[in-house]
């Protein structure tokens, strides 16, 4: 596989191929899913449930999304590597650029960043500074307490245009990327089409340009409940390299998500 930069997402747009994506947290795991063609990886606060056991993102700090950024760079191979700024980064202008500072420097090649139309002018001061940006829309975990759970959003028509209004805003401030979560597909559909980069479904429907998993949601390992958009890729595989090239697979070939992974 060709090293994976922005601009191969944005030829996967432009054509309409759809590319896989995976949070990795260390180099071991993150050469499996490279070599298994997974074109983006994640380093995720995610790592937070899956990893330390908390029942958030929100405990996750900026040196633990370090460390884990510096262990999957090292593993990254052709894939490019996302990195999730923590909770309260975006607190302040001045903590957003440091701590995405921090993260360009353990490695990150895209940091992504929670928040609606009103992170436009931080967007707008990291790409003058050189950092990528993907703008993560819809279920934001760092505030699932704000929002009551994680909870499907985008149902109802106002909230919906809202989502589709905000993507253009960050888009027009200079985020290269949308990341949208736990929306129904129809409105997974409406983002994709409203704005002119890639935008990467997690629960958002068959039609935007990228699909992301959890690593260990694909592996079969998740604990508690199992969101409806999660598919265990080990269950027929032989192994965890087979999983992951299952997952991509399923993925360019637009087998997934299927209709019962959708809201």
């Amino acid at each position: 596989m060709k090293t994976v930069t922005l601009s191969t997402l944005q030829a996967f747009k432009r054509s309409g191929e759809a590319f896989s994506c995976l949070t990795a947290y260390d180099a071991s795991f993150a050469r499996a899913a490279s070599e298994a063609g997974i074109e983006v990886l994640l380093v995720g606060d995610s790592l937070g449930m899956v990893l330390q056991g908390h029942s958030s993102t929100l405990p996750v700090t900026l040196e633990e999304i370090c460390y884990h950024t510096r262990c999957a760079a090292q593993g990254k191979g052709s894939s490019l590597l996302m990195v999730d700024l923590p909770f309260m980064s975006n607190s302040s202008l001045e903590r957003l650029l440091q701590d995405a500072g921090e993260l360009m420097r353990a490695g990150a090649e895209l940091v992504k960043v929670e928040g609606e139309a009103w992170m436009a002018e931080g967007i707008r001061e990291l790409t003058r500074r050189g950092v990528p940006v993907c703008a993560h829309l819809g279920l934001t975990p760092q505030t699932v307490y704000q929002l009551g759970g994680y909870k499907v959003q985008g149902r109802d028509a106002e909230r919906a245009e809202q989502i589709i209004a905000d993507a253009r805003t960050l888009v027009e401030a200079g985020a290269s990327v949308i990341l949208l979560e736990c929306v129904p597909a129809s409105l997974g559909r409406a983002v994709t089409e409203a704005v002119d980069v890639p935008v990467i479904g997690i629960g958002a429907g068959p039609d935007t340009d990228g699909q992301i998993l959890v690593m260990h949601d694909v592996l079969g390992v998740t604990h508690g409940r199992t969101p409806r958009f999660v598919k265990n890729f080990m269950q027929d595989a032989q192994s965890i390299q087979g999983a992951f090239l299952d997952y991509h697979e399923a993925v360019k070939a637009r087998h997934f998500p299927a209709e019962e992974h959708c809201f």
